[in-house]
Protein backbone atom coordinates (compact mmCIF):
# COMPACT_ATOMS: atom_id res chain seq x y z
CA UNK A 1 0.00 0.00 0.00
CA UNK A 2 1.13 3.55 -0.73
CA UNK A 3 0.67 6.60 1.45
CA UNK A 4 0.49 9.95 -0.33
CA UNK A 5 1.15 12.99 1.87
CA UNK A 6 -0.35 16.35 0.87
CA UNK A 7 0.57 19.63 2.57
CA UNK A 8 -1.14 22.99 2.63
CA UNK A 9 -0.82 26.51 1.31
CA UNK A 10 2.75 27.46 0.31
CA UNK A 11 4.22 24.36 1.98
CA UNK A 12 6.53 21.79 0.38
CA UNK A 13 7.92 18.33 1.06
CA UNK A 14 10.59 19.49 3.50
CA UNK A 15 8.00 21.07 5.76
CA UNK A 16 7.00 17.58 6.93
CA UNK A 17 10.25 17.62 8.91
CA UNK A 18 10.87 14.75 11.32
CA UNK A 19 7.30 13.54 10.87
CA UNK A 20 8.12 12.04 7.47
CA UNK A 21 10.93 9.90 8.90
CA UNK A 22 8.80 8.82 11.86
CA UNK A 23 5.79 8.02 9.67
CA UNK A 24 7.88 5.85 7.35
CA UNK A 25 9.34 4.05 10.38
CA UNK A 26 5.81 3.38 11.66
CA UNK A 27 4.82 1.83 8.31
CA UNK A 28 8.06 0.20 7.15
CA UNK A 29 6.43 -2.08 4.61
CA UNK A 30 4.54 0.68 2.83
CA UNK A 31 5.60 3.30 0.32
CA UNK A 32 5.37 6.95 1.45
CA UNK A 33 5.25 9.55 -1.31
CA UNK A 34 5.29 13.30 -0.60
CA UNK A 35 3.83 15.67 -3.17
CA UNK A 36 4.73 19.25 -4.07
CA UNK A 37 1.89 21.16 -5.67
CA UNK A 38 2.93 23.34 -8.64
CA UNK A 39 4.35 26.62 -7.40
CA UNK A 40 5.77 25.06 -4.23
CA UNK A 41 9.13 23.51 -3.43
CA UNK A 42 11.02 22.09 -6.39
CA UNK A 43 8.08 23.13 -8.59
CA UNK A 44 8.36 26.80 -7.60
CA UNK A 45 8.91 27.88 -11.22
CA UNK A 46 5.55 26.43 -12.24
CA UNK A 47 2.30 28.36 -12.06
CA UNK A 48 0.16 27.29 -9.14
CA UNK A 49 -3.25 25.89 -9.93
CA UNK A 50 -6.16 28.19 -9.24
CA UNK A 51 -8.55 25.29 -8.67
CA UNK A 52 -8.38 22.32 -6.32
CA UNK A 53 -9.29 20.01 -9.21
CA UNK A 54 -6.14 21.08 -11.07
CA UNK A 55 -4.07 20.44 -7.93
CA UNK A 56 -5.46 16.92 -7.84
CA UNK A 57 -4.44 16.33 -11.45
CA UNK A 58 -0.91 17.54 -10.67
CA UNK A 59 -0.71 15.16 -7.71
CA UNK A 60 -2.00 12.24 -9.78
CA UNK A 61 0.66 12.97 -12.40
CA UNK A 62 3.39 12.72 -9.75
CA UNK A 63 1.95 9.44 -8.49
CA UNK A 64 1.99 8.03 -12.02
CA UNK A 65 5.55 9.29 -12.56
CA UNK A 66 6.59 7.38 -9.43
CA UNK A 67 5.27 4.18 -11.01
CA UNK A 68 2.57 3.70 -8.36
CA UNK A 69 -0.52 1.87 -9.53
CA UNK A 70 -2.13 0.59 -6.32
CA UNK A 71 -4.92 2.32 -4.41
CA UNK A 72 -3.74 5.12 -2.18
CA UNK A 73 -4.01 6.07 1.45
CA UNK A 74 -3.96 9.86 1.49
CA UNK A 75 -2.83 11.76 4.59
CA UNK A 76 -3.35 15.48 4.23
CA UNK A 77 -3.47 18.78 6.06
CA UNK A 78 -5.29 22.07 5.48
CA UNK A 79 -5.32 22.94 1.74
CA UNK A 80 -3.92 19.47 1.02
CA UNK A 81 -7.02 17.99 2.66
CA UNK A 82 -9.22 19.86 0.19
CA UNK A 83 -7.28 18.15 -2.59
CA UNK A 84 -7.65 14.80 -0.83
CA UNK A 85 -11.43 15.17 -0.62
CA UNK A 86 -11.64 16.21 -4.27
CA UNK A 87 -9.42 13.29 -5.27
CA UNK A 88 -11.61 10.77 -3.44
CA UNK A 89 -14.78 12.28 -4.87
CA UNK A 90 -13.55 12.42 -8.47
CA UNK A 91 -11.51 9.21 -8.57
CA UNK A 92 -12.92 6.94 -5.84
CA UNK A 93 -11.32 3.89 -7.42
CA UNK A 94 -7.87 5.37 -6.72
CA UNK A 95 -8.32 6.11 -3.01
CA UNK A 96 -8.33 3.52 -0.25
CA UNK A 97 -8.41 5.71 2.86
CA UNK A 98 -8.36 9.40 3.80
CA UNK A 99 -6.85 11.16 6.80
CA UNK A 100 -7.77 14.86 6.96
CA UNK A 101 -5.98 17.11 9.45
CA UNK A 102 -7.16 20.57 10.53
CA UNK A 103 -9.06 21.24 7.36
CA UNK A 104 -12.02 23.51 6.72
CA UNK A 105 -14.41 23.18 3.83
CA UNK A 106 -17.12 25.28 2.25
CA UNK A 107 -20.09 25.01 2.32
CA UNK A 108 -19.90 23.16 5.66
CA UNK A 109 -17.81 25.72 7.56
CA UNK A 110 -18.42 29.47 7.87
CA UNK A 111 -15.74 31.87 6.63
CA UNK A 112 -14.99 33.09 10.15
CA UNK A 113 -14.46 29.50 11.28
CA UNK A 114 -12.23 28.62 8.36
CA UNK A 115 -9.86 31.47 9.14
CA UNK A 116 -10.01 33.18 12.51
CA UNK A 117 -10.96 36.86 11.88
CA UNK A 118 -8.32 38.26 14.22
CA UNK A 119 -5.69 36.99 11.77
CA UNK A 120 -7.07 38.70 8.65
CA UNK A 121 -5.08 41.99 8.72
CA UNK A 122 -1.72 40.48 9.63
CA UNK A 123 -2.07 37.65 7.13
CA UNK A 124 -3.05 39.91 4.25
CA UNK A 125 -0.26 42.43 4.81
CA UNK A 126 2.49 39.90 5.58
CA UNK A 127 1.68 37.40 2.84
CA UNK A 128 1.49 40.03 0.12
CA UNK A 129 4.05 42.60 1.26
CA UNK A 130 6.21 41.11 4.01
CA UNK A 131 9.74 39.75 3.75
CA UNK A 132 10.40 36.02 3.55
CA UNK A 133 11.40 35.95 7.23
CA UNK A 134 8.32 37.90 8.30
CA UNK A 135 6.12 35.51 6.33
CA UNK A 136 7.70 32.37 7.74
CA UNK A 137 7.66 33.79 11.26
CA UNK A 138 3.96 34.53 10.94
CA UNK A 139 3.26 31.02 9.66
CA UNK A 140 5.11 29.55 12.63
CA UNK A 141 3.25 31.80 15.06
CA UNK A 142 -0.15 30.82 13.67
CA UNK A 143 0.39 27.12 12.97
CA UNK A 144 2.56 25.83 15.82
CA UNK A 145 1.99 25.86 19.57
CA UNK A 146 4.34 27.97 21.70
CA UNK A 147 7.74 26.41 22.30
CA UNK A 148 11.26 27.26 23.40
CA UNK A 149 12.43 30.48 21.70
CA UNK A 150 15.65 28.89 20.42
CA UNK A 151 13.75 25.95 18.90
CA UNK A 152 11.23 28.28 17.29
CA UNK A 153 13.99 30.45 15.85
CA UNK A 154 15.79 27.42 14.45
CA UNK A 155 12.59 26.25 12.78
CA UNK A 156 11.99 29.64 11.16
CA UNK A 157 15.62 29.70 9.98
CA UNK A 158 15.08 26.35 8.25
CA UNK A 159 11.87 27.52 6.62
CA UNK A 160 13.53 30.71 5.40
CA UNK A 161 16.29 28.65 3.80
CA UNK A 162 13.67 26.52 2.03
CA UNK A 163 11.93 29.65 0.74
CA UNK A 164 15.21 31.14 -0.45
CA UNK A 165 16.15 27.98 -2.34
CA UNK A 166 12.67 27.51 -3.82
CA UNK A 167 10.97 30.93 -3.65
CA UNK A 168 7.22 31.05 -4.04
CA UNK A 169 5.92 34.04 -5.95
CA UNK A 170 3.20 36.30 -4.62
CA UNK A 171 1.21 35.45 -7.74
CA UNK A 172 1.31 31.77 -6.82
CA UNK A 173 0.32 32.54 -3.24
CA UNK A 174 -2.75 34.35 -4.57
CA UNK A 175 -3.57 31.53 -6.99
CA UNK A 176 -3.48 28.97 -4.17
CA UNK A 177 -5.68 31.17 -2.00
CA UNK A 178 -8.15 31.49 -4.88
CA UNK A 179 -8.20 27.71 -5.28
CA UNK A 180 -9.03 27.29 -1.59
CA UNK A 181 -11.76 29.94 -1.68
CA UNK A 182 -13.37 28.49 -4.82
CA UNK A 183 -13.54 24.90 -3.63
CA UNK A 184 -16.85 23.42 -2.51
CA UNK A 185 -16.76 20.03 -0.84
CA UNK A 186 -19.51 17.47 -1.32
CA UNK A 187 -22.32 17.46 1.21
CA UNK A 188 -22.11 13.68 1.51
CA UNK A 189 -19.15 11.84 2.97
CA UNK A 190 -16.45 11.82 0.25
CA UNK A 191 -15.12 8.38 1.21
CA UNK A 192 -16.39 5.63 3.52
CA UNK A 193 -12.99 5.20 5.19
CA UNK A 194 -12.14 8.64 6.54
CA UNK A 195 -10.46 9.88 9.72
CA UNK A 196 -10.46 13.51 10.88
CA UNK A 197 -7.73 14.85 13.16
CA UNK A 198 -7.68 18.30 14.74
CA UNK A 199 -5.59 20.39 17.10
CA UNK A 200 -7.51 21.95 19.96
CA UNK A 201 -4.98 24.78 20.06
CA UNK A 202 -5.27 25.70 16.37
CA UNK A 203 -4.89 29.49 16.13
CA UNK A 204 -5.42 29.61 12.37
CA UNK A 205 -8.54 27.50 11.77
CA UNK A 206 -11.24 26.95 14.37
CA UNK A 207 -11.23 23.23 15.36
CA UNK A 208 -15.03 23.34 15.25
CA UNK A 209 -14.63 22.97 11.47
CA UNK A 210 -13.45 19.38 11.94
CA UNK A 211 -16.25 18.70 14.43
CA UNK A 212 -18.87 19.92 11.96
CA UNK A 213 -17.43 17.72 9.21
CA UNK A 214 -17.30 14.71 11.53
CA UNK A 215 -20.95 15.21 12.50
CA UNK A 216 -22.20 15.68 8.96
CA UNK A 217 -20.16 12.87 7.47
CA UNK A 218 -20.48 10.58 10.50
CA UNK A 219 -16.73 10.11 10.45
CA UNK A 220 -14.44 9.54 13.44
CA UNK A 221 -12.70 12.61 14.85
CA UNK A 222 -9.73 12.71 17.21
CA UNK A 223 -8.72 16.03 18.79
CA UNK A 224 -5.39 16.74 20.44
CA UNK A 225 -6.10 19.13 23.34
CA UNK A 226 -3.24 21.57 22.75
CA UNK A 227 -1.67 21.00 19.32
CA UNK A 228 -1.80 23.78 16.76
CA UNK A 229 -2.68 23.84 13.09
CA UNK A 230 0.46 21.98 11.97
CA UNK A 231 -0.41 18.75 13.75
CA UNK A 232 2.42 16.68 12.23
CA UNK A 233 4.95 19.23 13.40
CA UNK A 234 3.48 19.86 16.84
CA UNK A 235 2.44 16.32 17.74
CA UNK A 236 3.70 13.96 15.06
CA UNK A 237 3.86 10.92 17.35
CA UNK A 238 0.23 11.50 18.36
CA UNK A 239 -0.84 11.71 14.70
CA UNK A 240 0.90 8.44 13.92
CA UNK A 241 -0.69 6.74 16.95
CA UNK A 242 -4.15 7.91 15.90
CA UNK A 243 -3.68 6.62 12.36
CA UNK A 244 -2.41 3.25 13.59
CA UNK A 245 -5.28 2.85 16.06
CA UNK A 246 -7.79 3.76 13.37
CA UNK A 247 -6.32 1.19 10.99
CA UNK A 248 -6.37 -1.44 13.73
CA UNK A 249 -10.03 -0.68 14.46
CA UNK A 250 -10.87 -0.93 10.77
CA UNK A 251 -9.09 -4.29 10.54
CA UNK A 252 -11.27 -5.73 13.29
CA UNK A 253 -14.47 -4.20 11.95
CA UNK A 254 -16.51 -6.77 9.94
CA UNK A 255 -17.31 -4.26 7.21
CA UNK A 256 -13.64 -3.37 6.88
CA UNK A 257 -14.50 0.31 7.23
CA UNK A 258 -13.37 2.60 10.03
Amino acid sequence: MTWVLLRGLMREKRHWGQFLTDFQAAFPDETVLTIDFPGNGALCQHASASTIAAMVEAAREQVRAAGITDRLNVLSISLGAMAAVSWAQTYPQEVNRLVLMNTSLAPHNRFYQRLRPRNYPRLLVTMLFGSVRQREQLIRDLTCHPTDAAIASSLVDAWVSYAQQYPISRTNIVRQLIAAMRYRAPYQQPHPSLLLLAGGGDRLVNPICSQILADRWRSPLRVHPSAGHDLPLDEGAWVIDQVKHWLDEAFFTPSGEG
